[in-house]
C-alpha cells in the first residue's frame, strides 16, 4: 500500500481532467487516469504527472456507463495502490442539439448522455466507495455544470443529466457520510477541446460578453474548485460550487 495518497479522475487525458491530474500529482498524489477512447491523451498525461511531479500513474480503459467496467477498474487500482483517497467523476459526453430541435433529441442521444454523465458518476461512486471509506480524507468531486441549473447548454439532455448529477451529489454526501465528503462543481463555459471541437459556431467571447467576469474559464480554473474540496476542506460535503465568471447571478 502507497503512503502517497492517490486519486482517480474520470475524463483524465484532457481538458479539466488533464489540468486536475496534474494538480493531484503536484500536491503529492499518486493519480489513476480513466478514459475511454483518448488512450494517447490519457497516456501524455501520466507522462507528465511522472516526468514533471514524479507521481506513480496508471491509465485504465474503461466506458463508465458500464457498470462492470467500472468495477473492474477500481480492483486495478487497488492491485496497483492499495488505496483511493479520491475520485473526481469528470467523464462526461454529450450531442450539440439545439433545445427547440425536439425531435432531434433522439432517444439512443438520450441513453447514452445520460449512460455516462449520471449513470456513470453513480456507478464510479458506488465502486468506489469500499477504497474511499479507508482513507481518513475520502472524498468525491463530481464534476457537473451551470447547464444542470439554467437549463441551458450543449442540449437538453445534457443539461438534465447535470441537473440529475446536481441531486446525486447531495443524495450522494448523505449515503456516504461520514466516511465519504460528496461535492461538485459547476462549469459555466470553459475554454477547451470540448467545446471547440463540439459546435465550431460557438462563440466563447460572445457567449460570456454579458457575464460579471466576461471570459470563458481555463481547465486550470475548475480545477482549482476540484482541488479546493479533496484537499481545502474537511467540512463541506453535499455542496455545489458554481465557477462561472457570475454567469448564474
Amino acid at each position: 500500500m502507497t503512503t502517497k495518497p492517490v486519486a482517480l479522475v474520470t475524463g483524465g487525458g484532457t481538458g479539466v481532467g488533464r489540468a486536475t491530474v496534474l494538480r493531484f500529482a503536484s500536491a503529492g498524489y499518486n493519480v489513476a487516469i480513466n478514459y475511454s477512447r483518448s488512450q494517447a491523451d490519457a497516456e501524455s498525461t501520466a507522462s507528465d504527472a511522472v516526468e514533471l511531479f514524479g507521481a506513480s500513474t496508471i491509465t485504465i480503459a474503461c466506458d463508465v456507463s458500464d457498470e462492470s467496467a467500472c468495477r473492474a477498474m477500481i480492483d486495478s487500482i487497488a492491485s496497483k495502490f492499495g488505496r483511493l483517497d479520491t475520485l473526481v467523476n469528470n467523464a462526461a459526453m454529450t450531442h450539440f442539439v439545439p433545445a427547440a430541435n425536439l425531435e432531434d433529441m433522439t432517444e439512443d442521444k438520450w441513453d447514452r448522455i445520460l449512460g455516462v454523465n449520471l449513470k456513470g458518476t453513480f456507478f464510479c461512486a458506488r465502486a468506489a466507495a469500499h477504497l474511499l471509506k479507508k482513507s481518513d480524507n475520502g472524498s468525491i468531486i463530481n464534476v457537473s455544470s451551470v447547464a444542470g441549473l439554467t437549463g441551458s447548454g450543449s442540449c437538453i439532455a445534457y443539461s438534465a443529466s447535470k441537473a440529475a448529477i446536481n441531486n446525486l451529489t447531495k443524495s450522494l454526501a448523505l449515503a456516504l457520510a461520514p466516511e465519504i465528503r460528496v461535492n461538485a462543481v459547476l462549469p459555466g463555459p470553459i475554454d477547451s477541446r470540448w467545446i471547440r471541437d463540439g459546435d465550431n459556431d460557438w462563440d466563447l467571447s460572445e457567449m460570456t460578453a454579458g457575464f460579471p467576469i466576461p471570459r470563458a474559464s481555463s481547465p486550470d480554473e475548475i480545477a482549482d474548485g476540484i482541488i479546493f474540496f479533496a484537499t481545502g476542506t474537511k467540512m463541506a460535503t453535499g455542496q455545489l460550487l458554481a465557477i462561472d465568471g457570475g454567469q448564474t447571478l
